[in-house]
């Protein structure tokens, strides 16, 4: 970027003051020009943020922001004297396209508003994400019956954004988030799930044991993710080929009880090798690659 990348490629890039690029002040608290609409304090407000991802970082996951085009981008900042990049290019071309604002920063600026420990060098303010009802979750796209990802209780956030974009990467049609004792899509799950968060449908719930109820009497099964399970994942057969939620608990204690018996069977993934566990994210990702593959195997 040295020099030559400081032009405004859409005539719109500019140095942005403290105030347009809300840094926190004193309090700790952004700037209004960047504030979300929570501060309305309306209950609208609220259930619109609730999801978060109004803060994306890092040059895939605003590539993808810009690119999908599923909400407004607010500003985009860019820190001065970057090496020159393809990705870095692109995203000025996108924002041209979309006619959102660049402002040059220095680093050290860019660096103080993150969120993330490596930002890359780019950083994107964007109208949060909007949740949808858990019953539009429930029906067929047109690429077959829903494949769901319920996630019981994680709160590793570098473990939801790797589940997300092994999810986006599967084809998984919709995720469900519990609104309590859980991460939603702060800056470091959208930077780790890589833009994922911009192509997938995420329902908010009051609690994962009803809403597993709820997905029941639409025709979805839960199939529950147990280390313990004594039957295996492979095992499984019209289970995955139909609508499913795969159903995943959080790192330490796995499942909680009523969530294990809301699930219509409870399956583990073989394996054979020495240590007693897999990673959520890693359980994730093979169980929703397994529902591809029995659906595109010849029946």
């Amino acid at each position: 970027m040295a020099g030559a990348r400081l032009r405004p490629a859409s005539g719109s890039r500019v140095r942005a003051s403290g105030a347009a690029r809300g840094e926190r002040p004193a309090n700790g608290r952004r700037s209004g020009a960047v504030a979300p609409d929570a501060a309305r304090g309306t209950a609208a407000s609220a259930a619109r943020h609730e999801l978060g991802g109004e803060q994306v970082e890092g040059r895939r996951a605003v590539l993808e922001l810009l690119a999908a085009g599923r909400r407004q981008v607010r500003e985009v900042w860019i820190a001065e004297g970057l090496d020159p990049a393809p990705q870095l290019d692109e995203i000025e071309r996108w924002c041209a396209r979309r006619h959102v604002r660049v402002a040059a920063v220095s680093r050290r600026q860019l660096q103080a508003a993150a969120r993330t420990d490596a930002p890359q060098g780019v950083l994107a303010y964007a109208e949060p994400l909007e949740p949808v009802d858990l019953d539009d979750l429930c029906r067929a796209g047109p690429d077959g019956p829903p494949l769901l990802l319920v996630l019981d209780g994680v709160t590793d956030p570098h473990n939801v954004g790797a589940m997300l974009r092994s999810a986006a990467c599967a084809g998984v049609t919709g995720v469900v988030l519990p609104r309590h004792r859980a991460v939603h899509v702060t800056a470091a799950v959208a930077k780790v799930a890589a833009g994922a968060v911009e192509h997938l449908d995420v329902a908010v719930v009051a609690g994962v044991p009803a809403a597993l109820s709820h997905l029941a009497g639409h025709g979805v099964v839960p199939v529950g993710l147990d280390a313990g399970a004594g039957t295996s994942l492979y095992e499984l057969g019209d289970e995955l080929r139909g609508p499913v939620a795969l159903v995943l608990g959080s790192e330490g204690r796995g499942l909680g009880q009523l969530t294990r018996r809301r699930c219509a069977v409870l399956a583990s993934i073989p394996q054979p090798g020495p240590l007693p566990s897999l990673n959520v994210a890693t359980a994730a990702a093979i169980a929703s690659f397994e529902v591809v593959r029995r659906r595109l195997a010849p029946t």
